[in-house]
């Protein structure tokens, strides 16, 4: 049989035929390129089905709807080329997970790329055993998404984060707005780091009466109180060896603070009314959608504790931010509310742009319960606009050009004119160029192309751009 790089042809993809492989992966590269064979070989042997193209532009759509994971080497790539070959994968099918491998005098490269949405790196030369675990990652993420979906460069950035964290048992505080999806970040860290083979278990601190909260966390034995007929486990030992999320900690009451600290710093927790020490061994992932630090200047909450938890922290971003997951999310609900009706056509062009140019200020919880209603109150088979009972849009009559800022943070800032004399001087700013517009507004051409179509609808006038 013939080497790779004796079977590898530069004008054409070459699939390397593995009938039987559970999935496919796509390679980008040359023969010529250092760990290009091993890569290749490893992927076979993992009874993959490998692709393998020279650049990215000579990549079949097609192909990459059927794949979750492309190799990109770039050791012979440019900063500017790498950066378009990237944003080229990601832009086009946001759920691949794209890899790239790169030298380790390279590395500021790949942490560059990180920041692109890439989820994880190879640095060459590597080993067939690093290619299997990053394999075994790859197949954790996609089981663990089930959980948080999320397809923009932001939340792409988050996911590669939190698959860094779940590797470790030290304390995770998760914060963001209400409704943004934390407890379901928390069952993707857990799902990702234990399979689902282990216990999650959720505690709202703030659904809970005090008196009742001590008991409910760490436990009590028989006559402990009043009531307390029989020995109960807490929260905590029914967690163990899997993880305990401590939902809107900052509710926490400030004497079960101190107690809460004791059990994360000894690892270790006293049922109520009893001596004895029982043995943890539990990932502790706190959530809220306050501001900890703001909470300790003001005394409802412990500086001591806030650190201990503060360890690995993770923000998520509101929905309004993440424009890219804003549709896919949408198909996910519809799946979940209409799972015997073909999801991705349900919605039409119009109804898409109604939920790209709201606002969320509920978040993914307010888009959930948006797609639910309109399933249910629909007039015809497709969710029209007038079926998601969202506020119509107006463009406010003004003549004052927006002022410059960067970002999409800048987008509704003053109204839907600002935001829409925003997108069109970017727009300028880039002389016509809108995928290099669409970066800096922090979204894809293909939600820009949305706003356009948008903004034509609202009757604003769209210069020759």
């Amino acid at each position: 049989m013939r080497s790779v790089n004796q079977t590898f042809n530069y004008s054409r993809a070459v699939e390397f035929d593995n009938p039987a492989g559970p999935s496919t992966v796509v390679v980008v590269g040359s023969g010529d390129d250092s760990g290009y064979a091993v890569l290749v070989d490893s992927l076979r042997l993992q009874r993959c089905s490998v692709v393998c193209y020279d650049n990215c532009s000579q990549i079949d759509r097609g192909l990459l709807t059927q794949t979750s994971l492309v190799f990109l080497f770039v050791s012979r790539l440019s900063d500017n080329a790498l950066r378009l070959q990237a944003d080229l994968l990601i832009g086009q099918v946001p759920h691949v997970s794209v890899i790239p491998i790169v030298e380790y005098a390279e590395q500021g490269r790949a942490a560059a790329l990180l920041e692109s949405g890439c989820v994880d790196y190879l640095l060459a030369p590597f080993s067939a055993t690093q290619i299997t675990d990053l394999l075994k990652r790859q197949e954790a993420s996609v089981a663990a998404q089930e959980s948080f979906v999320s397809c923009s460069q932001a939340g792409r950035r988050l996911l590669a984060m939190a698959q860094r964290v779940a590797v470790t048992r030290a304390p995770i505080l998760i914060t963001g707005e209400t409704g943004t999806g934390k407890e379901m970040m928390a069952r993707y860290i857990h799902q990702f780091a234990t399979g689902g083979n282990a216990p999650f278990v959720a505690v709202n601190c703030a659904a809970i009466p005090e008196q009742m909260l001590e008991s409910l966390l760490f436990g009590h034995e028989r006559g402990a109180f009043t009531g307390a007929v029989s020995a109960q486990p807490g929260k905590f030992e029914i967690a163990n060896g899997g993880t305990l999320l401590l939902d809107e900690i900052g509710e926490l009451p400030l004497g079960l603070q101190a107690k809460l600290l004791r059990v994360l710093q000894e690892q270790c927790v006293e049922r109520l009314g009893g001596h004895k020490q029982i043995k943890l061994d539990v990932r502790v992932i706190a959530a809220t959608n306050r501001d900890l630090a703001v909470e300790v200047a003001e005394g409802r909450f412990r500086a001591d504790l806030m650190f201990r938890l503060d360890v690995l922290p993770l923000h998520i971003t509101p929905l309004r931010d993440r424009l890219d997951d804003i549709l896919p999310l949408s198909q996910r609900f519809i799946a979940r509310y209409a799972p015997h009706e073909q999801a991705d056509g349900l919605l039409t062009e119009a109804a898409s742009r109604a939920l790209l140019l709201h606002d969320w200020p509920g978040n993914v919880r307010e888009l959930e319960n948006t797609l639910q209603r309109a399933l249910v109150l629909r007039k015809g088979l497709f969710i029209q606009p007038q079926d998601l009972g969202l506020a119509a849009g107006e463009v406010a009559v003004s003549s004052e050009p927006a002022a410059p800022c960067a970002g999409k943070a800048a987008l509704r800032a003053s109204g839907k004119w600002a935001e829409y004399q925003h997108v069109l001087d970017t727009i300028r700013k880039f002389g016509g160029h809108k995928s290099k517009a669409a970066q800096s507004l922090g979204m894809t051409p293909r939600a820009l192309r949305y706003r356009l179509s948008a903004m034509r609808e609202q009757g604003v006038q769209l210069p020759a751009l």
